[in-house]
């Protein structure tokens, strides 16, 4: 089936009315990855380095650090270096371990005149199961393409 980025991004777009989200929409990662694909948006990794190189991450995503590992204290040049990697009009996904990061820099670049911004909803590693493993949903779970070196 063709890939259809207007409608993507238009579902994307309500479930953020739907919530009442401060930034353009909220993603499924299968949608994230379509859009990837057709090169309609821009992934901005907000995970640390580590866990880029110990969990994996996305081919053609951007590393911008939302906090440091290990002392977890934020970017501070997380906005210059976002401006650096992308056009404020230019439709960008974040993207982190379960979607809560993300959701924040989504927030912080909407806030900054990024008029398409938007979360990648599960995240890369997605939420827990019961055994407190990251093994339901995400990224990874949903089978789409990542990398590990």
């Amino acid at each position: 089936m063709p890939i259809d980025p207007p409608a993507i991004l238009a579902a994307a777009a309500a479930r953020a009315r739907d919530k009442n989200l401060p930034y353009a929409g909220a993603l499924t990662p299968a949608e994230a990855a379509a859009l990837l694909e057709a090169g309609t948006i821009r992934i901005v990794d907000t995970r640390t380095r580590a866990e880029r190189e110990l969990i994996g991450y996305i081919p053609g995503s951007v590393s911008i650090e939302w906090y440091d590992y290990p002392a977890k204290v934020r970017n501070a040049a997380f906005l210059d270096e976002l401006r650096e990697a992308a056009a404020a009009g230019a439709p960008v996904a974040f993207l982190c371990r379960s979607g809560v990061r993300s959701a924040h820099a989504a927030t912080l670049a909407a806030q900054n005149g990024y008029t398409a911004a938007f979360n990648i909803l599960e995240g890369f590693e997605g939420d827990k199961n019961d055994h407190g493993q990251r093994r339901v949903n995400g990224w990874q779970m949903a089978g789409l393409p990542w990398r590990q070196d």
